[in-house]
């Protein structure tokens, strides 16, 4: 079993202690502000779906087949839930959104800059696809502010990436949201390993 089939097949049920734990509400928190035509990046199995209750439409990508299997019936019932709301799921890559420049109002991404191959050029994408005016919402988990917890990440990173699907604990995310012309709104540190914030479309 690849590591990604393996990780497609327990992610639900590993998030079920880190929702117990509060992540559930911080996912909400973020999807809920998600509004207009929406893109979500990194769908994964699909657990966002159902909080997207102030979209209009909602298009997401996911590289992983993996994964998209098991987001695709997720995705039917937003679609269901209200019979004028679109839904699409599409495979694809941050580094190379499939969408023309300035479609989206909003884009939204919860634990997904771990595991991209090249963050600086999903940052770069997502501004892209962003309308002047759009938003970018994200929860994410940087590393760690404290230098012991940092270096503890960047010591399990090597083995960790290769059994969680890519994930990278040692990354400074929220630096490549910058570098990518990305405005922080917004940010605020929820533990010693997630973060949560907003973004608008910088100009370069």
């Amino acid at each position: 079993m690849s590591a990604h089939l393996f990780v497609a097949a327990i992610y639900d049920a590993l998030m079920v202690p880190a929702d117990k734990l509060g992540f559930e509400r911080v996912r909400k928190m973020v999807a809920e502000k998600a509004f207009g035509r929406v893109l979500e990046i990194g769908a994964g199995t699909g657990l966002n779906f159902r909080f997207f209750e102030n979209a209009a439409c909602v298009l997401a990508i996911e590289p992983d087949n993996f994964m998209l299997r098991r987001a695709v019936s997720r995705l039917s019932e937003v679609a269901s839930r209200d019979g004028k709301k679109c839904a699409v799921l599409v495979r694809a890559a941050a580094e190379t959104i499939p969408f023309p420049d300035n479609s989206f109002d909003t884009v939204i991404s919860t634990l997904t800059f771990c595991t991209i191959g090249n963050p600086l050029k999903a940052a770069e994408e997502i501004r892209r696809v962003m309308k002047p005016e759009g938003r970018f919402y994200f929860a994410e988990h940087p590393i760690a502010d404290r230098p012991f917890l940092a270096k503890a990440e960047k010591l399990v990173t090597p083995l960790w990436k290769k059994t969680a699907g890519g994930c990278h604990l040692d990354r400074d995310i929220v630096s490549y949201f910058r570098s990518g012309g990305l405005d922080i709104v917004g940010i605020s540190r929820l533990d010693d390993f997630f973060v949560a914030g907003e973004a608008a479309k910088g100009k370069f």
